[in-house]
């Protein structure tokens, strides 16, 4: 984005027209027609168009403007960077607001604009109406869009901002949209809808993102798939209540739109007083893989990304749930060091008052019934062994059975007398309060002062209902998210090192607002392979998979009842921050010798998982499914054939693995742990008993034979240059 002045170019800059700006990076195209009216609209975002003339770009934008037409305005209304009513835009606007209940009119007209290369930023005014609009549009190295409205009061009375929201069109052939849903252990299932005339609108009241949100909103070609057909997709970095939209309109336009969803008199500005929207980031390709590594790279070239290898991490929560015994806890530690664990994570229970959830939330102090001596003994021994240490946190929750809600009622979200419902016997504590703020602060702080602590797992187990400052206070959504970001940035900057994970009842809070200054999501409760193939499938469409905590699990999946293979959960859980959520204690030896090899095997992936590109295969059986990691420069990548259910076909037929260099030369064999399972009795593959070679255009297109598995099995395989020459040098 345009920061600072000195990135501000006072001329057109090279490949821009006089009127027209075209922002160019990373396979991307944006243009922007300066000249419309009432102000900037955007006439091209997607295929990188290439070196334009001046001529060509005015000539662009003079090709988008729309006609009169019979029955219509005079002057027929566009998408423009910031549409409203007073433009004669009858769609969805950008802005909406009030004085008072008056003066809701607003209608902005350029007042200057400075481009870079790469980013354009442009101040809109509306003197009659007193606000002042600055719109901040960049493209990123991969090719990411990202948009920012900060909205101004220059007048002398206070306004209330109802909406602001950024709106990016899409092509008029882009007819499917995609989206997501779900609930608690079963977030982010996709679902496909025709884009009609008007919009499909996507709202998130409940003071996250919540289980049932879309991380995204994407409309394409019909048929678009993760390998093919061109698709746009927008995400909104932000943590608190939300709205996405996609819409149609009978003018000629399609566009893809995203903001903050504000409560009734939420946002109240002040004169002189701004508000800055979240980031509306915006992604496309030719298929979701393409736009989902824009999203990834983009991510990933932040210099606050974690770099280091992802900790191999074991959680302690279906292990032992809340019986602390520090015997057990010492023989999980224990036994998690010999199958090359780095990371022991003590979940919920080692507070006071915590001996179920009923009770105890919010009193953040070691519980000295459980720990007599202090965490000490536990962390001294996690560390002893090699490992880091990490604590399980809910600091925005409380239980009213607690000293702390006892102590301080009004530090909990309320906007009646009583108390709004209870999830899970919690209530929310309303971190705009600054006496809840600064009790948490020093609370977290002196735990993280007196234990060696490296990790945090921060969870939020419940949505924020009627969440206001009291009885009959002002609603406080925005400002509660705000100073949630603000105390982990605190805690970060004041404990370099420290890790976080964002857990909100699993992957109810997922979004790169949290992500910007986390280091992981727990992307789901539900542990079940099965169930998380789709849960990361379109998770991954944004997140990068090493910021995606993906576990090992028991044989008999908590979650789900269901009864798993250990081949299925270890390659499920491969492609990701990967981890063990199990009783380790119990394995068998030969269980143990299992679990070790697929601890090693995520080791030797994890770099490229860092810093591949995730590949989903688009299968024709809806019981197999095929998704790999290739690495940048295509010398090597692992695919993972994983069978939900029995197949129609015995033995199936072909798969592929495309991402590779067509070009080239590539050895593949099987390298699952444990070998793969032979039972119905079969013959051996032929080509994994072999030294097959193949090219990677044979590996994308014709594909080889899978082995025969039964349902909740997986096999893992490696693909690798055969050797560094090229097919056409050896030729």
């Amino acid at each position: 984005m345009l920061d600072t002045d000195s990135d501000v170019l006072a001329a057109t800059p090279p490949g821009h027209a006089s009127g027209v700006v075209h922002l160019r990076r990373g396979g991307t195209s944006v243009v922007i027609d300066l000249a419309a009216e009432p102000h900037p609209a955007i006439v091209h975002w997607g295929d990188d168009l290439g070196d334009c003339s001046p001529r060509t770009l005015e000539s662009l934008a003079i090709a988008t403007r729309a006609q009169r037409v019979s029955g219509g305005l005079d002057t027929t209304a566009r998408l423009t960077l910031a549409p409203t009513e007073a433009a004669g835009w009858l769609g969805t606007p950008s802005v909406e607001g009030h004085r008072d209940g008056r003066a809701t009119s607003a209608l902005f007209t350029l007042r200057q604009a400075a481009a870079t290369e790469t980013a354009l930023r442009v101040d809109l005014t509306d003197d009659e109406s007193a606000l002042a609009l600055r719109v901040d549009l960049s493209v990123g190295a991969a090719g990411l869009v990202r948009q920012r409205l900060t909205l101004t009061n220059t007048g002398p009375t206070d306004y209330t901002v109802q909406t602001l929201q950024s709106l990016l069109p899409v092509p008029w052939d882009a007819t499917e949209i995609l989206d997501t849903t779900g609930r608690h252990l079963r977030e982010r299932s996709a679902q496909r809808h025709e884009l009609t005339f008007g919009t499909h609108l996507r709202e998130s009241r409940r003071g996250r993102p919540g289980a049932d949100a879309t991380l995204l909103l994407a409309a394409g070609r019909p048929g678009f798939g993760f390998e093919s057909g061109r698709v746009h997709a927008v995400h909104l970095a932000w943590s608190g209540n939300q709205r996405v939209l996609a819409e149609r309109t009978t003018t000629g336009e399609a566009f893809l739109g995203a903001g903050e969803l504000y409560g009734p008199g939420e946002i109240v500005l002040a004169p002189g007083e701004q508000i800055a929207a979240p980031e509306v980031l915006g992604s496309w390709g030719d298929g979701l893989n393409e736009l989902a590594a824009r999203f990834h790279d983009e991510w990933r070239a932040r210099p606050q990304h974690p770099r280091r290898p992802r900790p191999v991490t074991l959680n302690t929560w279906e292990a032992v749930y809340f019986d602390h015994s520090l015997d057990k806890l010492i023989a999980l530690a224990d036994a998690g060091a010999r199958l090359g664990v780095e990371r022991y994570v003590l979940d919920d229970g080692w507070f006071r008052h915590r001996r179920d959830d009923t009770a105890g939330l919010g009193d953040w102090y070691v519980d000295d019934t459980v720990w007599p001596e202090g965490l000490g003994p536990i962390v001294d021994h996690v560390t002893g062994l090699g490992m880091e240490f990490g604590l399980w946190f809910e600091p925005e929750m409380v239980n009213p059975d607690s000293d702390l809600a006892r102590s301080h009622p009004e530090w909990l979200f309320r906007g009646r007398s009583t108390l709004p419902p209870a999830a899970r016997q919690q209530q929310v504590l309303n971190l705009a309060h600054p006496g809840a703020y600064a009790y948490l602060a020093e609370r977290i702080a002196s735990i993280l002062a007196e234990y060696r602590i490296s990790y945090i797992k921060w969870d939020h187990n419940r949505d924020l209902v009627d969440a206001a400052s009291g009885p009959g206070g002002a609603r406080q959504v925005h400002a509660h998210t705000l100073a949630v970001y603000r105390l982990i940035d605190q805690l970060k900057a004041t404990h370099p090192g420290l890790e976080i994970e964002s857990c909100a009842s699993g992957g109810a809070r997922v979004d790169l607002g949290i992500l910007d200054r986390t280091d992981r999501i727990w992307t789901s409760d539900c542990l079940d392979p099965v169930e998380r193939l789709e849960n990361q499938r379109y998770t991954g469409l944004v997140v990068p998979p090493e910021m995606m905590g993906m576990h090992l699990t028991t044989p008999h999946v908590h979650s789900t009842g269901r009864t798993v293979s250990l081949t299925m959960s270890g390659a499920v859980a491969l492609f990701g921050h990967f981890g063990i959520e199990w009783d380790v204690t119990t394995l068998s030896d030969a269980d143990a010798a299992s679990v070790a090899d697929w601890v090693a095997l995520s080791k030797r992936v994890r770099p490229l998982v860092a810093t591949g590109h995730v590949v989903n295969v688009d299968t024709t059986d809806p019981g197999l499914d095929v998704r790999g990691i290739v690495a940048p420069d295509r010398d090597v990548a692992f695919f993972t054939i994983s069978q939900t259910q029995t197949l129609i076909s015995s033995p199936t037929g072909r798969v592929r693995f495309p991402g590779l260099d067509e070009q080239r030369e590539y050895r593949i064999r099987l390298v699952t742990p444990g070998g793969i399972v032979s039972e119905p009795a079969q013959s051996p593959l032929a080509w994994a008993h072999h030294d097959t070679v193949l090219t990677g255009r044979q590996l994308a297109r014709v594909g080889v034979r899978p082995p025969v598995q039964n349902p909740q099995q997986s096999v893992v395989v490696e693909i690798s240059l055969a050797d560094e020459t090229d097919v056409d040098s050896a030729a």
